[in-house]
């Protein structure tokens, strides 16, 4: 069967190095001996290692013609071969609810999306690897006051830690993309409950870090008011790229706090 034509408006870049295919492959060896699930297999240079693993391997694609090819030359995926849009996917459904290994090489496009939708799943995804682009995998890896900080490195790393293992060349794929790319590992930390409104925790985090230049006082004016006594605490006078996790779930308490003192005086009034 002839070779699958990379799709731009997929975001597709076909990696070609069969030696990075398999470094990234071996990625999971640390994760829990789970199943695994790879997303975007493309013509299955990746899912080519991992079959040997010896651990149940399902992957989902949404290009058919690449489905078409996988079938061809990987009968022994059977109906493990998933015809979906891995963004619509219920992944409760995909191993009868048990836990899984997320990995791939993922599309560029897509790659922050893929990693907001393994955080609604993060109790069944204790481990995830694969390839992104260098720049959102050192934004996913980055610590506070690093200029790369921001909504994905905290919601990420409020839950798991993050592993950036190693830089790939442009030159390895095709096409070869614009960026060079990284291969990152993210492992479940111990963190079952944030300890706070986690509902308000992503909307202070995006809230903040979509106005990052702004102090926090003058960027969550949204949320809570600059007259409120709260915001004269030395915290409002930080930018989000300098609070830690810990310092973002403090400060969603303090927040909250607020927020029902707020509510509790215009309901006396």
């Amino acid at each position: 069967m002839k070779l699958v034509k990379p799709k731009k408006f997929l975001g597709q870049h076909f990696l070609k190095d069969l030696q990075v295919a398999k470094d990234i492959a071996d990625t999971i060896d640390t994760c829990p001996d789970i199943p695994v699930l790879e997303v975007g297999p493309g013509m299955g240079v990746l899912t080519q290692f991992l079959l040997p693993k010896g651990r149940e391997t399902k992957v989902v694609e949404l290009d058919f013609e690449s489905v078409e090819y996988l079938k061809e030359n990987f009968s022994q995926l059977g109906a493990n071969i998933i015809e979906q849009d891995f963004l619509k996917m219920n992944l409760t459904e995909l191993f009868e609810g048990k836990p899984f290994v997320l990995t791939g090489n993922y599309p560029y496009n897509i790659s922050s999306q893929i990693f907001f939708k393994m955080l609604e799943y993060k109790d069944i995804i204790p481990c995830c690897t694969g390839m992104i682009q260098k720049e959102v995998a050192e934004r996913i890896a980055a610590k506070p006051g690093n200029k790369t900080y921001g909504i994905l490195s905290v919601l990420i790393q409020a839950w798991y830690n993050v592993e950036y293992l190693f830089t790939v060349n442009e030159h390895v794929f095709n096409p070869p993309p614009k960026v060079k790319s990284a291969v990152i590992r993210m492992t479940r930390n111990e963190t079952t409950e944030l300890g706070c409104n986690e509902k308000l925790f992503k909307q202070i985090v995006k809230t903040t870090f979509n106005q990052r230049r702004k102090t926090l006082r003058n960027s969550i004016s949204t949320i809570l008011d600059k007259s409120n006594p709260l915001s004269s605490e030395d915290i409002f006078n930080k930018r989000p790229e300098q609070l830690s996790v810990q310092e973002f779930i403090d400060l969603t308490n303090k927040v909250e706090q607020a927020l029902k003192q707020e509510s509790s005086m215009k309901q006396n009034e």
